[in-house]
């Protein structure tokens, strides 16, 4: 499996990262973005099993990278990671593409629930 982590925060970032390691046992690559059109640009090379995005990022910020890469690849998979947890933050984000959304900070049971719910581990 390979991993694309989106985060402008380096700390945020390590704890997901963290989280897929406590909860996941075999071998993955893991790819970090610090903005959406870095994400955008690593995905289609790298093109990752599973990208986690956070909203609030310069650049190019996670509902405008999350569309670029669905648009790209329609069979993306992409869970928003925010802070921001208001109804309206999590229908855009799935009116984008997104396919499930975790509160930040990332708690390993509920990112363990979210990918057992989506079938991903």
């Amino acid at each position: 499996m390979k991993y694309l982590i989106i985060d402008d925060s380096k700390m945020a970032r390590r704890m997901t990262i963290k989280s897929l390691h406590s909860i996941i046992s075999q071998k993955f690559d893991i790819i970090e973005a610090v903005n959406g059109q870095e994400a955008f640009e690593l995905y289609q090379t790298h093109k990752p099993d599973l990208c986690f995005m956070d909203l609030t990022m310069p650049i190019m910020n996670g509902f405008e990278a999350t569309q670029a890469i669905c648009d790209f690849d329609n069979e993306a998979n992409i869970i928003v990671v925010s802070a921001d947890i208001q109804e309206h933050a999590i229908t855009k984000a799935k009116e984008a593409g997104a396919i499930g959304f975790i509160k930040k900070p990332v708690d390993s049971q509920n990112l363990k629930t979210m990918l057992e719910g989506l079938d991903l581990i």
